[in-house]
């Protein structure tokens, strides 16, 4: 009986720790899906459960993003940031196929206990491997939802990793015991011996032990989204031209943008739908300067079918130069790479121009919005206003369009900056 409940006990735990990793990758490649034709299957699963957790204030940060992910990261670190995640999801990957080929290949030799290759250096490569690759995708579709789900999908796997060094112990014996001792369970022993006081891998994990655990876990994966999140706002390409607040994609943009935006904010029409606007602590003024083929613009208002991501079936391409080549929006700054393709005048080229995407920003419940940094509080509401078309050197208006509220994926919570 007992051994028919420990082996129910470690089904139940695999399932839980497989169903975490699932739910982990579905959310954490949601940029994959979004870009796909099948984004609103996906969002017809999805949205509803993203929308509840916006309507509370305790729960709204789950679907906000700590990283930056329309804008070209600003600084040196944060693009650093950016290209780790291409890396660890990587390398996570290539070390949970390289050990998962070892480990089934042994059952199919018959070779016994997998202890060569990786295994020598650590006891669950596999699941390390997932954890890494995991990493990478948090930092790459950066929710605090994913840092929330790796969290606990980090918990449910050291679980599942006890348990199935238990059950192997047992049968084993002492052998599999100098094993223990000798490797590390999921970074090298040197390594884990300076972490814990105890030399003993073999203590009993209760009930409080592994809700504390949990808890660490939970408080520096989002303790670091937090302070990436507040470090990354206060870096971002701001300014403020006439009260309204500045952001560029990139960063070259910030002294032309100040310049055009002043300009055009003494049109008529641009000054008329501006004035309209409610006035006082709780409002300010957004305006998201932005090559005209800037690919992902979809993500702050819907300019366009074109922007529609999901509609081009790109996908695969659009992936591979997300994830396998990361260093090309950091120097193009998302650049819809068709526009390369045509030949353009001088006049007409995209180069020359630039779209001015204008957003309301108003605070909730008489939340006082004191300065620029405020627009990217997670409690900050963002609605669409119009968006104006400019040269870039005479500083034209080529046209100017009314915009409805949502973005290109209608009422997904997406990125602000």
């Amino acid at each position: 009986m007992s051994a028919l409940t420990n082996a129910s006990s470690g089904t139940e735990k695999r399932i839980a720790a497989n169903s975490a990793i699932v739910l982990s990758f579905i959310v954490a490649l949601e940029f994959v899906i979004m870009i796909s034709p099948f984004a609103f299957v996906f969002y017809a699963a999805l949205n509803p459960f993203l929308l509840a957790l916006n309507q509370s204030v305790l729960t709204r940060w789950l679907t906000a993003f700590f990283l930056p992910h329309m804008v070209v990261p600003p600084n040196l670190l944060l693009k650093a940031v950016r290209v780790l995640g291409s890396v660890f999801f990587l390398l996570g990957m290539a070390v949970f196929i390289v050990c998962a080929v070892q480990v089934y290949g042994g059952k199919l030799l018959k070779l016994g206990v997998a202890s060569r290759g990786l295994y020598r250096v650590v006891r669950h490569p596999q699941y390390m491997g997932l954890a890494i690759a995991a990493l990478g995708l948090a930092l790459m579709w950066p929710r605090f939802l994913t840092l929330v789900l790796f969290a606990i999908m980090l918990w449910l796997y050291y679980l599942l990793a006890r348990d199935e060094e238990r059950r192997m112990l047992n049968r084993f014996g002492e052998g599999y015991g100098a094993y223990l001792e000798r490797t590390g369970m999921f970074v090298p022993c040197w390594i884990e011996r300076l972490i814990r006081r105890s030399k003993s891998q073999r203590q009993p994990l209760t009930a409080a032990g592994a809700a504390a655990i949990l808890v660490v876990l939970l408080i520096i994966c989002v303790g670091t989204g937090v302070l990436l999140r507040s470090y990354t706002v206060h870096h971002l390409q701001l300014a403020q031209v006439g009260g309204i607040d500045v952001i560029t994609i990139t960063p070259e943009d910030l002294q032309p943008a100040e310049e055009l935006v002043e300009g055009i904010t003494q049109d008529t029409d641009v000054s008329g739908k501006l004035a309209a606007l409610p006035s006082g602590d709780g409002h300010r003024v957004l305006a998201y300067f932005v090559p005209v083929d800037y690919i992902m613009q979809g993500m702050i208002a819907d300019t366009g079918e074109q922007w529609k991501l999901f509609q081009h079936h790109k996908t695969m391409r659009l992936i591979a130069e997300y994830v396998v080549h990361p260093f090309s929006h950091l120097t193009g700054g998302h650049a819809h790479s068709a526009a390369a393709s045509h030949n353009f005048s001088m006049h007409d080229s995209p180069l020359m121009k630039r779209r001015i995407i204008f957003v309301e920003i108003s605070g909730e419940h008489q939340q006082r919005l004191a300065s620029a940094y405020d627009d990217f509080d997670i409690n900050a509401q963002h609605r669409p206003l119009f968006f104006v078309d400019v040269h870039m050197h005479t500083g034209q208006i080529l046209q100017l369009t009314e915009l409805h509220e949502g973005s290109g994926w209608g009422r997904v919570p997406t990125p602000t900056f």
